[in-house]
């Protein structure tokens, strides 16, 4: 996929500049998705709620294995250890976070939607592909969140809202930090392959940008399988 690679001052762009551009009509839908106007609320019926957080523990289950494969395929032992501390830290904070409101239920393997299956699979798929390119795929992950848990935190007015503990946990800047780290390994990344690598790159993104569009979707329809 091309872009614009150069700002108006003819200075060539970071990949990420890029990326985001292209995905700013993806990410403009999931902010004015009902499941994220509603959690951002606090009015998020209960029901749907727990609905995506037993997805999303079931997705951090393989998200979990992807950060620490391509920990094991980075050359730059800086990146590695990064992404092993993705691995490790991040994903402790997210089940902590889910324990507090699923109190420590582990939902069964063959409750996983099939929006969570097909973004498990997507991300899966690319353990093939160069390593530039898996890892732009899991960068969505970060990167929206974080956006989508500051961009409500900017517009909460109270201490009533009963979602301000996931809130706070992805806009936290503990977690901006590891984004903003995720982001800068990405672009180190770009930086350093081909031009059709890079294209694979942004394609990966845009994808996953999308599959957590569809995530969130699924949670608002409380998906089922239709067979």
């Amino acid at each position: 996929m091309l872009s614009n690679r150069f700002d108006s001052y003819g200075t060539m762009k970071k990949w990420s500049e890029e990326v985001w551009e292209l995905a700013a009509p993806t990410y403009g839908k999931i902010i004015e998705h009902p499941f994220i106007t509603e959690l951002s609320a606090g009015s998020l019926p209960q029901e749907k709620f727990r609905f995506y957080l037993r997805q999303d523990a079931l997705y951090l289950e393989n998200y979990a294995r992807i950060l620490s494969h391509i920990a094991s395929r980075l050359p730059d032992k800086e990146h590695v250890t990064s992404f092993i501390n993705f691995a490790s830290a991040g994903i402790v904070v997210e089940k902590e976070l889910h324990a507090s409101f699923l109190g420590g239920e582990i939902p069964p393997v063959s409750e996983i939607s099939p929006s969570c299956l097909l973004y498990s699979s997507v991300l899966q798929s690319f353990a093939t592909a160069p390593v530039e390119v898996e890892a732009a795929a899991i960068l969505p992950c970060f990167w929206v969140y974080n956006r989508v848990g500051k961009e409500i935190l900017s517009m909460q007015t109270g201490d009533g809202n009963p979602y301000s503990r996931w809130i706070g946990t992805y806009a936290d800047e503990g977690f901006t930090a590891s984004t903003f780290r995720a982001v800068e390994i990405c672009d180190a990344l770009a930086h350093g392959t081909g031009k059709a690598t890079r294209e694979r790159m942004t394609d990966a993104f845009l994808l996953c940008t999308k599959m957590e569009w569809m995530f969130w979707d699924s949670a608002w329809e409380m998906e089922k399988w239709k067979i």
